[in-house]
């Protein structure tokens, strides 16, 4: 990558950029690197109006917006900016979206927890609706009439009575002299006015994905720059007793190895340690670690087996935990004599398995340093890198690249710093690239759990008492060296929030501490409350010989908001206003009813190999339901001809996107559910690749998933995460009706549903 600085005129570098159908920050579409840092921070702030961070004017009429958060398949780099498109009015073909690198002014940049949309709506709405009442002034100006007898039609403004109308681009340099109004100035298109709200577009980067032009993390690229791969310790914790590199050094292009130091606990975001092979090629560099000789001292987690785990985490929830809600008496009532019945429920540890593994290219020159990566958090990698480069986070520039897939993964950017460490150590560029076994042994793995459920049921099968503990090494144990007890926000998702109406009810968690990286997982905790939760629902509802979904309605009981605050329990609400936000078990009773309806619940009985589960749940403030249907055929292997989802997530700006997203839920809840398992042995991860992790075949996936989005008026929920906590329970649901096998751990693929075993 060149050092001279270029003459490069603003309007001549974005032509030549988007003319190419380029992403935009990707590095091998960028000049120059100090260029490319001045043209990301400051292309809106040249634009000739610019009234807001997230948008700027040309006076040809281009609008550019800020995609401020990461794309990794979501689309939110087309549906964050389309609320601010539609409330400018603007021409959705005369728009550029231009990505950012990582800022402050953008507020959060943490593309996590379905909340981008939720987040941003009023926002980009308020840059859109201001820049508009802009436009609007400046052409009343100019025809001397009053602005409230303007309106604006698509991308013009329009005086109706005259008849005159002016392009946006017209209006442009008269607007940037006017000042910017007051927020209680700016009045918000009424919902009938909408243009693409509840419409939606096309991916905005529909064309490079299908081209080959997008640029991902792996296509980032420097002069002079090296590629590194790393011997990573195999246990957590692990360090370097010896070392041997003469045979990885006299591999061809191989040019040096660096040490990096393990990290100190917590592990937070901080390299693992170990050996990096620097070399000319991946090619090298990856043959050249192979040829490593190291001697590892792995520590006191060598003791760790997850076999042995696992039983620890069943005999935890068998013990009283920590109290999170409790209602009632539920003691007294166990012990008064109605029939107790009790589960207990189990999910391994998942690893991400992104389609690309994490990337990362960093260039340090003295105190600053310039990363292009495929992030979902680019101020985590600028705080990340400053922190371990020993240099303030303003000096680390964050370009942010197309993530080939997330699901938490990328929102710790470990990768990143390790770049930037031996970029400073070898004084070059230096790009790491993470094979996918290093992806799958490596990860910050989504939490091993167990649960606990106990009921005491009358007569009628109706619960009189009920309790839950979970039990699972906490993400806190990732920031918190020694950390064991769940914090507020994973005892939010779906354990806390129960929504049944019980007279006696207590939820619990237990211990347990952390034997690798714990992090982020596509829908978290949901997955394994979700699944103990709905299915322990199910196991209810059969011991009393009663509908499935009707018993789910009686427990919700009738429609009404859930004051958790009130009942003294802590409750985050995913970080949204519960005024805004209500535990409403009205929408929750909505979704079910219509999923059974949708679905033709009940026109088909289950039994002989076919099978219809049902669950439903309330995550990321959406609420989903899920019906789907198996076929189980003698030799024990199943099917899935059917799925059906009802989901309500308020105010849905990308319909089309959004039912993406459940089907996209509905292969990746399978993978969870037949193959999902991450195991250890002596402290180091038996798993290494797609051969013994894997995940959904196209054969093996829904045949058909059918997503009925419910239209209301509420306020913007996520969309992202919620489709996978209720389809893992409906699928083993699905299966008990199919086989009368129930399913109590994951994965499906250690159980037998052969003919044999079926009753």
């Amino acid at each position: 990558m060149s050092t001279e600085i270029q003459n490069v005129s603003r309007r001549g570098f974005l032509k030549g950029m988007f003319s190419a159908g380029a992403f935009v920050l990707a590095v091998r579409y960028l000049p120059d690197a100090a260029f490319a840092q001045d043209a990301a921070r400051s292309l809106i702030d040249q634009a000739p109006l610019h009234p807001s961070v997230y948008v700027g004017l040309e006076t040809d009429g281009t609008v550019y917006i800020i995609a401020h958060r990461s794309e990794m398949g979501t689309s939110s780099r087309t549906s964050v900016p389309l609320i601010l498109a539609d409330e400018l009015d603007a021409d959705w073909s005369r728009v550029k979206i231009v990505q950012a690198v990582g800022d402050p002014r953008y507020g959060s940049q943490d593309t996590d927890g379905s909340k981008s949309v939720r987040e941003f709506f009023n926002p980009m709405r308020e840059a859109g609706a201001t820049t508009r009442l802009m436009l609007v002034r400046a052409a009343a100006q100019q025809w001397g009439v009053s602005p409230d007898e303007c309106s604006t039609g698509l991308h013009q403004v329009v005086h109706a009575s005259s008849g005159r109308k002016a392009d946006y681009g017209q209006l442009v340099a008269a607007a940037a002299k006017l000042p910017v109004p007051a927020k209680s100035e700016v009045k918000f298109k009424k919902r009938d006015q909408w243009r693409y709200i509840g419409e939606g577009e096309d991916p905005y980067d529909l064309r490079d994905y299908c081209t080959g032009k997008a640029g991902f993390g792996i296509d980032a690229k420097s002069d002079g720059m090296l590629f590194a791969a790393i011997a990573h310790p195999l246990v957590l914790g692990g360090t370097i007793k010896s070392l041997d590199d003469k045979s990885a050094l006299a591999v061809k292009g191989v040019q040096r190895t660096v040490t990096i130091e393990t990290f100190k606990p917590p592990c937070h975001f901080q390299p693992l340690g170990g050996v990096a092979v620097l070399a000319d090629t991946t090619w090298a560099a990856f043959q050249g670690r192979k040829q490593l000789k190291i001697d590892w001292d792995n520590g006191a987690n060598a003791a760790y087996s997850s076999d042995v785990f696992k039983r620890q985490l069943q005999e935890t929830a068998r013990k009283p935990g920590k109290v999170w809600r409790n209602q009632g008496n539920v003691d007294k009532e166990f012990a008064a004599g109605n029939r107790v019945i009790e589960a207990d429920y189990y999910i391994p540890h998942l690893a991400h398995a992104s389609m690309e593994p994490p990337m990362a290219l960093a260039d340090v020159r003295g105190d600053h340093v310039e990363v292009w990566t495929c992030t979902q958090n680019p101020q985590a990698v600028q705080e990340s890198v400053g922190t371990a480069l020993g240099i303030p986070k303003e000096n680390v520039v964050c370009h942010v690249t197309l993530l080939g897939g997330g699901f938490g993964r990328k929102s710790k950017p470990d990768y990143a710093v390790e770049a930037a460490v031996l970029s400073r150590k070898a004084g070059k560029p230096v790009k790491v690239v993470w094979s996918r076994e290093d992806d799958v042994q490596f990860d910050y793995y989504h939490t091993v759990s167990a649960t606990h459920m106990k009921a005491a049921v009358d007569a009628n099968g109706r619960p009189t008492a009920w309790l839950q503990r979970s039990v699972f090494p906490p993400i806190g144990s990732t920031f918190q060296a020694g950390a064991e007890l769940a914090g507020a926000g994973e005892m939010q998702q779906g354990w806390t929030d129960i929504p049944y109406d019980l007279p006696n009810l207590r939820v619990e968690n237990g211990p347990a501490p952390a034997h690798v990286r714990i992090g982020w997982f596509r829908s978290v905790a949901n997955i394994y409350h979700a699944f103990a939760v709905q299915t322990f629902t199910d196991e209810l509802a059969s011991n009393a010989s009663a509908d499935r979904i009707q018993y789910a309605l009686d427990l919700i009981g009738p429609p009404r908001i859930i004051d958790l605050k009130a009942m003294g329990v802590d409750y985050p609400n995913y970080g949204a206003s519960p005024a805004e936000y209500p535990v409403d078990t009205a929408r929750l009773r909505h979704v079910i009813e219509q999923a059974a309806e949708k679905s033709g619940w009940g026109k088909e009985k289950s039994g002989n190999g076919v099978g219809y589960g049902f669950a439903a749940h309330r995550s990321f403030l959406t609420y989903v339901a899920c019906v789907v249907k198996v076929e189980v055929n003698a030799d024990g292997d199943i099917a899935i001809p059917r799925v059906d989802y009802v989901v309500d997530a308020g105010t849905v700006v990308n319909p089309d996107r959004t039912r993406s997203q459940f089907e996209g839920a509905a292969v990746y809840g399978t993978s969870i559910a037949r193959y999902g398992e991450i195991t250890a042995k002596n402290g180091a991860i038996e798993q290494s690749n797609f051969n013994d992790y894997q995940v959904t075949r196209l054969p093996e996936a829904p045949r058909q998933t059918n997503v009925y989005i419910v239209e209301n008026e509420a306020p913007p929920a996520g969309v992202g995460e919620p489709g996978v906590p209720p389809y893992v329970p409906a699928m083993c649901n699905a299966i008990f009706a199919a086989t009368r096998k129930r399913v109590r751990e994951l994965p499906l693929a250690k159980l037998d549903f052969s003919k044999a075993s079926q009753s």
